[in-house]
């Protein structure tokens, strides 16, 4: 059932990058590295089912994820996808200007950042309801700030970050126990009160 899956991939279609740069698209495909049902994937970041049914088919359509099988689920058959590659690279073939390349990323990583927040509080109201009825609810959260002299040292300060939090979770990434946590890390400008950047 299981197909390769490459390391990376080349996007050379503009509308498989439009796709990918969807900031949910990008979120669904980074949770199909092994196969699992729109279902599955739905659970995985809060999401409709319905929802990330769409946006599977989407991906399908301009050949990011494949279909790989299909499982019965009680009185359903549900059908399984998985990503066609670990990372995606924009193609310097698709001729697009960097700035407009740059703007787009930056404009899909500040929507994806919007999405996360709004997770982040539907979650955290529910898991408070969780907690008013005497239900002990873990949780921990990070709050902190750094100056970075050039976009150079910004660059190399965020794969580094995601490099460090990728060997964390894979040392206490456990198969065993039923507590699974829900990680969420972001980095974004600081801006003052006025809502300029600081």
């Amino acid at each position: 059932m299981e197909q390769e899956v490459l390391e990376t991939y080349v996007v050379e279609t503009p509308e498989q990058a439009m796709a990918l740069l969807n900031p949910l698209r990008a979120e669904i495909l980074s949770r199909l590295a092994e196969p699992a049902s729109a279902a599955e994937v739905a659970r995985s970041i809060n999401e409709i089912p319905q929802r990330v049914n769409y946006h599977l088919k989407a991906l399908e359509k301009v050949g990011l994820v494949r279909r790989v099988g299909t499982r019965q689920v009680r009185n359903l058959v549900e059908v399984l996808y998985q990503a066609i590659a670990r990372t995606y690279v924009l193609s310097e073939t698709l001729n697009w200007p960097k700035e407009m390349v740059q703007r787009i990323k930056d404009q899909g990583s500040l929507s994806h950042l919007v999405t996360m927040a709004e997770r982040i509080k539907r979650d955290a109201l529910l898991l408070m309801e969780r907690s008013d009825r005497d239900e002990e609810i873990p949780s921990a959260t990070l709050d902190t700030s750094i100056r970075l002299a050039s976009p150079e040292q910004r660059s190399a300060f965020v794969r580094e970050y995601v490099e460090l939090v990728n060997r964390l979770v894979e040392k206490y990434q456990s198969a065993d126990g039923d507590d699974s946590y829900q990680v969420v890390l972001a980095v974004y400008p600081h801006l003052s009160q006025g809502g300029e950047d600081a």
